[in-house]
């Protein structure tokens, strides 16, 4: 399974995204992320948050949807970019209404971190679901 997540600035959400379907994955997920504006950087506080849960997101960077890999996606999943939201070749979209981290505070952080996670696992799974 290929899936990319695509927000406005790949510095959080999408980053928080790509790291959780990796840790969570099973063989065959294939995961990326990028921005539809990229902010050149990872948010601190997402980096601190996914630390929490022994990921390193310092190894991360902020990516333009022009640098990830040119196939189809089984899934781009977007998140806040809107209208500004890339045109990627994907077999399904999905939109998570997760909220901009602009101005949030680590706890609000580690709350959106929550919520990123329980919908990766739900994504992962479902396609397992559907097959058995």
């Amino acid at each position: 399974m290929r899936v990319l997540f695509v927000c406005v600035e790949n510095s959080c959400r999408s980053q928080m995204a790509e790291a959780f379907a990796n840790m969570l994955g099973v063989d065959g997920v294939e995961a990326w992320s990028a921005g539809s504006d990229p902010s050149g950087q990872v948010n601190d506080l997402a980096v601190e948050a996914m630390r929490e849960l022994g990921y390193d997101l310092r190894a991360h960077a902020s990516k333009s949807v022009d640098e990830v890999p040119d196939v189809e996606f089984d899934y781009l999943v977007t998140m806040g970019c809107d209208d500004d939201c890339p045109l990627v070749k994907a077999r399904m979209q999905i939109d998570w209404d997760i909220p901009d981290p602009d101005g949030m505070n680590l706890r609000d952080i580690r709350a959106m971190r929550d919520m990123i996670r329980a919908r990766v696992q739900r994504l992962l799974a479902a396609p397992r679901a559907i097959a058995d």
